[in-house]
């Protein structure tokens, strides 16, 4: 009789406990984020809360389709369709033998324009065409501002068409149609844009906004039902390293111990005060601007720095990651904040570069008339404001920082420092992020 096989636990066969699938959230940044430091603190948040985040930007010539920080994906989507293509030939210089006529180049133009009007936000529709054929499904999708909202409900409605569940935040970073970026556009298309944009609005499935007068804006014009959430954008919390700090700008710039740094990082380009602050360090003798940037106004500030009247006085640098901003920051002697009040949005936001100023206990210079961010300044002793937007008077403003004594200078950046650490650090901002995402509910886990 043949013996029967003893049964071996190291013959059974052994099976693998399925692995439950991660909520997975995108970010939707409508510019080609280089970086952006509020997309890359709400991923981290998302990622602490258990969710595989991809930060959703659009693309430009020269920056990688894709990257990563930490536990983050960044990936550009190049704009593709109709849209594209105009922007293309928009783009495109002709030889002058090439142009055409006067007439015609005027009724091209002004067909240009009602275009922009009827279709915008026009410079980011080839970036939606990408979007609806690219992006992934994800459960859920947090829009920075009008820009990508529009791209966020479509793809939450492609969701629902193929049976799955996902939920869209619009974040108010600025309110687009009382915004520097639509000063051109006429009132009754404007009014019509605003309509729209409420639409929008009143489809998400909840809101956030950067400041306090945002989020009362929002239920005001949008006719909500339920505030906003503010998250303000805290930068990070920072500490210096041991020791002596490093002097990164000098460093970058080749500048004696002597020059003071007068610093801006950030977006270059038109209504951001630059051309202002330049001709007001002109005023104040030993002084540099450094400018740590990116954006349309880049190729006009490298211009500058080669001028002969700001020769060896203004100088462009490339920017910085948002990690690395507070040594750069803590490395100058003034942060320049000297925004032009040009409309309701710029009047009533928070700079990122306000808080960062105060993460590097670097004192600032405020624009006039911008009461939002005036009345921290005051309120925690955080720089001077400039009595309006004239050079001379911005010059006053940094010579009140640079001509007191130095121990005095140096006692209240220490103070500026602790109270970004103490009050306007991003893990308190992130605590009403947290709980928002928490009330909206994480899909279940999935066995993957």
């Amino acid at each position: 009789m043949p013996r029967r096989r003893a049964w071996s636990f190291r013959t059974a066969p052994t099976l693998s406990a399925p692995r439950p699938r991660r909520p997975r959230a995108v970010i939707l940044v409508g510019n080609p984020a280089n970086p952006y430091s509020r997309a890359i603190r709400l991923g981290r948040a998302l990622v602490d809360q258990g969710y595989e985040v991809e930060i959703a930007s659009t693309h430009e010539a020269g920056a990688p389709i894709e990257e990563r920080h930490g536990e983050i994906v960044l990936r550009r989507y190049p704009a593709s369709g109709i849209f594209a293509r105009v922007a293309a030939t928009y783009g495109k210089v002709r030889p002058a033998s090439q142009r055409p006529s006067l007439a015609v180049r005027v009724v091209r133009g002004a067909r240009a324009r009602l275009t922009e009007w009827i279709f915008w936000p026009h410079t980011v529709r080839g970036w939606w065409h990408t979007l609806a054929r690219e992006l992934p499904p994800a459960d859920l999708y947090h829009a920075c501002g009008t820009l990508p909202i529009a791209a966020a409900l479509a793809a939450r409605e492609r969701d629902r068409r193929a049976g799955r569940r996902s939920a869209v935040i619009f974040d108010v970073i600025d309110v687009t149609t009382e915004s520097n970026n639509v000063l051109r556009i006429p009132g009754p298309v404007l009014r019509w844009l605003a309509r729209r944009e409420r639409g929008w609005a009143r489809r998400a499935d909840a809101l956030t906004a950067v400041t306090e007068p945002f989020a009362d804006w929002a239920v005001e014009h949008w006719r909500l039902e339920r505030r906003p959430t503010v998250v303000p954008n805290y930068p990070e919390p920072w500490s210096p390293p041991a020791g002596p700090p490093p002097d990164l700008v000098r460093a970058a710039t080749g500048l004696p111990a002597s020059t003071r740094i007068l610093l801006f990082w950030g977006r270059l380009g038109p209504y951001v005060g630059l051309d202002q602050a330049a001709e007001a360090m002109l005023l104040v003798p030993d002084t540099a601007l450094v400018l740590l940037g990116f954006g349309r106004g880049w190729d006009a500030s490298v211009a500058r720095d080669a001028e002969p009247r700001f020769a060896g006085r203004h100088f462009t640098l490339p920017a910085v990651h948002p990690d690395a901003l507070p040594a750069w920051v803590a490395s100058a002697d003034v942060a320049m904040n000297s925004l032009p009040p040009l409309s309701y949005s710029g009047r009533y936001t928070f700079l990122n570069k306000f808080f960062e100023a105060m993460t590097g206990g670097t004192p600032m210079v405020l624009g006039p008339d911008l009461p939002t961010m005036e009345a921290v300044l005051r309120r925690e002793d955080l720089g001077r404001v400039a009595a309006s937007m004239a050079p001379a008077d911005i010059a006053a403003a940094i010579r009140a920082i640079l001509e007191l004594p130095p121990t005095e200078r140096a006692a209240w950046r220490e103070r500026i420092a602790r109270t970004a650490r103490e009050r306007y650090s991003w893990p308190i901002a992130a605590a009403a992020y947290r709980g928002l995402v928490a009330e909206l509910g994480a899909p279940a886990a999935q066995d993957c």
